[in-house]
């Protein structure tokens, strides 16, 4: 059986359609609408699937016309004064309505009845009268008190406080994009800085013959250069003992305008010079020369200095910067420290250096620049120096290494603060610091000067089961304490050890291993090992 859609939704099957050959009934029309309308919620949703095919209309994306709220009636939770009546009235209106139904008399609508009208009728009070009168008179009366208030200002805002001014000037901005830029420009951006296109320029300047100039090769390549290139070719070309021909590069570098002026080259040229005793100092007027010279000059010179043995004219240059007012990088004084540490009879001249980095607010030392000044000061015999070092370095947060833990042990070693070394092993021990062949030493001497045989002989085990072969000196140490102990076979079992390791015994403790035996023979003792 078919169907047929008509307007306002009213669907009829086919066999009983109002509309039949072109006619229509009235009165078909009219018993069709009343039986639609009585059956329309229980066929609505069928039919509409049925013949539309498809979801109900809540799904449509687009309705033709908006929803309307479903009307929920009165409210029956709040109700005027006016509206509560006596329940007992209810009781006998209900009454009433009954006998007029069995009597068969019409029956009479509340509505129609004047007193309910009376009672419905609403009671304004003086307060809203009042409040809708000012409506229509115009401003609506405030209560009585401060009317202008001030409000508080907001709080500042941080992109308010910045200054105004106009935006930074965008650096390095690409006027052409990669693809359209030219084969000559993307190379020497990738060369004027690439060590091992520097290196190869400084290799070709070695293969010249010594009649020929170094512009043969620097003119090649010039246009790959930049500021600031050629002072890695300089510094190799020194490195392979060719200053002149990095004098020869310097030259050819002040006569390019695209390269010089420029401090990189000039202290990579100066630092050379002055390590192969090529450079002289300047005897005239050494002041003016170190007020006017950079500081990059001034600590290439110093360091030039140093590397070439001339520690006399670096602790000169040092003194002249410090009457100038010139500071000088930290490592510039580390490194002088350490040389002059080296030497025993120029100890005493790194004292005032120490002195002048003690001083310092803007101290910066790494971790090597921290163990040779510590070092320096263990030979020194200033001690407390190399405490309070280590305990500046662990305060500026970061962790001692294992070189800087051995340091300050042998340095607490040397003394005589075995109980204060001991502490510091166990601190060393927790930190999870790999001791190497050096730690074992210092630990096994401290060991051994506190006599306390069961723990050397553990650290000596250690020091084997890392895998490394102990030295003579930890054979001999070891072999002392058993001495001193009177363990006269332990004593001949690290001696075979020892030969078989490819050492020998010193005669001091050979003639006292020999003692021993015979002072156990004479007594007729034997000491056993446990």
């Amino acid at each position: 059986m078919g169907y047929m859609l008509f307007p306002y939704k009213l669907h009829f099957p086919l066999s009983e359609s109002p509309i039949v050959g072109g006619n229509v009934c009235s009165s078909k029309i009219t018993s069709q609408t009343k039986l639609m309308n009585a059956n329309m919620a229980n066929y609505k949703g069928q039919y509409n699937f049925v013949v539309h095919g498809r979801k109900p209309d809540k799904y449509v994306r687009y309705h033709r016309r908006t929803k309307i709220p479903p009307d929920f009636g009165p409210s029956t939770y709040t109700k005027r004064k006016s509206e509560v009546v006596d329940e007992s009235r209810f009781d006998t209106v209900l009454l009433e309505k009954e006998t007029e139904i069995m009597d068969g008399s019409p029956v009479k609508d509340d509505y129609d009845d004047p007193a309910l009208e009376d009672n419905d009728h609403l009671i304004w009070d003086p307060d809203e009268v009042e409040a809708i009168t000012s409506l229509f008179q115009g401003r609506i009366p405030q209560k009585p008190g401060k009317l202008n208030r001030e409000r508080p200002l907001p709080l500042p805002l941080p992109h308010k406080l910045r200054p105004v001014g106009l935006p930074t000037v965008k650096r390095r901005v690409r006027l052409t994009p990669p693809d359209a830029a030219s084969s000559h420009a993307t190379l020497s951006k990738q060369l004027y800085k690439d060590p091992a296109f520097l290196i190869n320029v400084a290799r070709e300047i070695r293969g010249l013959p010594k009649e020929d100039n170094v512009a043969l090769v620097l003119s090649k390549c010039c246009q790959f250069l930049r500021k600031g290139s050629l002072s890695l070719t300089i510094r190799e070309l020194g490195r392979m003992g060719l200053p002149e021909r990095a004098l020869q590069t310097f030259r050819w570098a002040q006569k390019q305008p695209h390269l010089f002026p420029d401090d990189r080259i000039l202290a990579s040229t100066v630092e050379i010079l002055a390590a192969t005793h090529l450079l002289r100092f300047p005897d005239n007027n050494p002041k003016e020369f170190v007020s006017l010279a950079s500081r990059s000059v001034l600590e290439a010179m110093t360091r030039g200095f140093i590397r070439g043995g001339s520690l006399s004219l670096a602790l000169r240059l040092l003194r002249i910067a410090k009457k100038a007012n010139r500071t000088l990088a930290s490592d510039v004084y580390t490194k002088l420290i350490l040389k002059l540490g080296k030497i025993p009879d120029k100890r005493f001249l790194a004292i005032p250096l120490l002195k002048d980095l003690a001083g310092r607010d803007d101290l910066e030392l790494n971790q090597q620049e921290c163990t040779a000044v510590m070092k320096v000061c263990m030979w020194l015999g200033r001690f407390e120096v190399v405490e309070s070092v280590f305990k500046w370095y662990k305060q500026s947060g970061r962790t001692p290494t294992v070189v800087m833990y051995t340091t300050v042990i042998r340095s607490l070693y040397s003394n005589k603060n075995y109980r204060e070394a001991l502490a510091l092993v166990w601190e060393m021990e927790a930190s999870d610091c790999i001791l190497d062949l050096t730690a074992y030493r210092v630990i096994i001497k401290l060991l051994i000067a506190l006599n306390d045989l069961s723990r050397t002989v553990r650290y000596f085990s250690k020091l084997k089961e890392a895998g490394f072969s102990p030295p003579y000196g930890v054979y001999r140490d070891l072999v002392y304490i058993y001495l001193v102990s009177g363990r006269l076979a332990k004593c001949k079992e690290v001696c075979k050890e020892l030969e078989s390791a490819g050492f020998t015994l010193d005669v001091h403790l050979r003639s006292q291993l020999l003692q021993l035996e015979r002072n156990v023979n004479s007594d007729g003792l034997v000491y056993e090992d446990s």
